[in-house]
Parts: C-alpha cells; sequence; structure tokens
C-alpha cells in the first residue's frame, strides 16, 4: 500500500533466529517449550500455595503472588508467538499485532519493574522499622502499592506504543529480533525519532534505573542493619527472608541495563537478543525455582499443598 511518498506498512516480517540451520531451530522449539510450561507451572504453584496455606498470608507473599502473575504474562506476550515463528515458518506478525505486543511488553515489563522496587521496601519495612512493620504494611498498603506496581505499566506502555506507531514506515519491514522491542521497529521509521528516542530514554531511567537505585538503597540499609545485630542466628533469618529476592533482581536488571542501557554500536544483534532472551524467557522459569529452593517457608508450603492434594485423592 502506498500513501504519498510513504509505503505503508501492514505486516512486519521477524527475523527472530531464521539464520539457524532448521535442526537447531527444532532444538530451540523444544527447549522453550519446556521452559514455557515449567515457567507456567511453577508460577501456578506459587499463587496456588500462597493462595491456600495460612502461613504464607502476609505482605512479602502477597507481593511475590503479584510477581507470579506477572511473571507468567509477561511470558504470554513473547514465548507464544517465538515458538510458532520456530515451529511453522511464520515469521510475519500485523502491524496491529505487533504494537500489541509491544504495548503489553512495556506495560508489563514496567510494572515487574516498580514491583521488584516494591517488595525491596517490604523487605526494608521488615528489617529496618520491624516495630512499625504490621502498620506501614497493614492489607490495605499492600494492595494500594500493588495496585500501583501494575498501574505504573499503562501510561510507559500507552506514550511509547502510540508514538511508535503514528511514525511513518517506508517499506523495509524486517525486525532483526524475535519480538516487538521498540529499538528493532524505530530503526524501520522514516522520519525523525530524536524527539522520542529522548522520550524512551527518560522513560527508561524512570521505569528501569530510578526502581532499580531504590532497590539498592533499601539493600544498602537491610544489611547496614543485618550486620549490626548481635545474634548470628538473627543475621542469617533476616538474611533469608530477602535472599532470593536480591539473587531474582539481580537477574532481571543486569540483563536489562545490559540491554537498554549500553551504546547501539556495541551491541550487535545477536547479543541483543541473546540478552532479551534471558529477561523475558529464562528469569521467569528462574523466579518460582529461587523462591522455592531459597525459602523454607515456601518448600514447607508445598509439602503441606502436596499431602493435602494427595489425601484429597484417596478419599
Amino acid at each position: 500500500m502506498v500513501w504519498g511518498n510513504w509505503t505503508i506498512v501492514s505486516e512486519f516480517v521477524l527475523v527472530s533466529f531464521s539464520a539457524l540451520p532448521p535442526e537447531l531451530q527444532i532444538l530451540l522449539f523444544l527447549l522453550f517449550l519446556i521452559i514455557y510450561f515449567v515457567t507456567f507451572t511453577g508460577n501456578v504453584l506459587i499463587i496456588l500455595v500462597t493462595t491456600v496455606d495460612s502461613a504464607l498470608h502476609s505482605p512479602m507473599y502477597f507481593f511475590l503472588k503479584n510477581l507470579s502473575f506477572l511473571e507468567i504474562s509477561f511470558n504470554m506476550v513473547i514465548v507464544p508467538k517465538m515458538l510458532t515463528t520456530l515451529m511453522t515458518k511464520d515469521t510475519t506478525i500485523s502491524f496491529l499485532g505487533c504494537a500489541t505486543q509491544m504495548y503489553f511488553f512495556f506495560f508489563f515489563g514496567a510494572a515487574e519493574c516498580c514491583l521488584l522496587a516494591t517488595m525491596a521496601y517490604d523487605r526494608y519495612v521488615a528489617i529496618c522499622d520491624s516495630l512499625r512493620y504490621p502498620v506501614l504494611m497493614d492489607q490495605k498498603a499492600c494492595v494500594q502499592l500493588a495496585a500501583a506496581s501494575w498501574f505504573s505499566g499503562f501510561p510507559v506502555a500507552t506514550v511509547q506504543t502510540t508514538w511508535i506507531f503514528s511514525f511513518p514506515f517506508c517499506g523495509p519491514n524486517r525486525l532483526n529480533h524475535f519480538f516487538c522491542d521498540s529499538p528493532p521497529v524505530i530503526a524501520l521509521v522514516c522520519a525523525d525519532t530524536s524527539l522520542f528516542e529522548l522520550e524512551a530514554l527518560t522513560a527508561t531511567v524512570l521505569f528501569i534505573l530510578f526502581p532499580f537505585l531504590l532497590i539498592l538503597g533499601s539493600y544498602v540499609q537491610i544489611l547496614s542493619t543485618i550486620f549490626r545485630m548481635p545474634s548470628a542466628e538473627g543475621k542469617h533469618k533476616a538474611f533469608s527472608t530477602c535472599s532470593s529476592h536480591l539473587v531474582v533482581v539481580s537477574l532481571f536488571y543486569s540483563t536489562a541495563i545490559l540491554t537498554y542501557f549500553r551504546p547501539r554500536s556495541n551491541t550487535s544483534p545477536e547479543n541483543k537478543k541473546l540478552l532479551s532472551l534471558f529477561y523475558t524467557v529464562v528469569t521467569p522459569m528462574l523466579n518460582p525455582i529461587i523462591y522455592s529452593l531459597r525459602n523454607n517457608e515456601v518448600k514447607a508450603a508445598l509439602q503441606r499443598t502436596l499431602r493435602k492434594a494427595l489425601r484429597s485423592q484417596k478419599l
């Protein structure tokens, strides 16, 4: 379709992993399918056990449940289309489909950054201001913090996606990525995008770097408080309550910062795909595993839930 001097693009072609041999693409499909199944199952188990087990009805596990909902949603935005691309060789995605995928990628990505910061604040209050913890983190406050984390994704997703897809696209429609991320889409725009790129950098700082700095500040205070505790047992108990979250934050933010804050000239498209795979596919799978293996309360709750399920089946 041509409108004036512009070619109106009606669909994009995802380059994805098409450069790899077919045999390797099949192996990747099987690997990503297994990871997708493990991710979904693990996060559903976290949601289930934090809902049915009364021992986990606390702010920390309320936020963990929200994180699992986010991980499932975030994963569903990316992986099904990627699996379809690998299996059917249909690498096209419609203009509207691309915009929709990008919108929800921004929405859930920004929400997860803010939720991880909220979880760090919860641990900060629990360890550094434990006497006021029941008051500061009551049910109403937890719901408001979780809702604010979810809603934070709305403005950035709306502004970014609307702005990007209001630009003209001249005809080249091959996206060198496995999903509709902002940089490869912007590379196909036939107009000056400098103002948008400035806004995108501002949004990235606000929704990736700023929450990360809040998390970093919280853990500086947390570690300072832990080191001042007189008993070794108290130190171990306090650190064990936040170690899982610290590992999850490290995994998520290390790859996100490397992806969006490195100069373009220093990052090849293939390297960016590998980094993107980590925070879109691998990290959502690792989160429930990390919380299950490193948290004795979650492990005990999982065992109780499984025993109840087995007893109910026998009856």
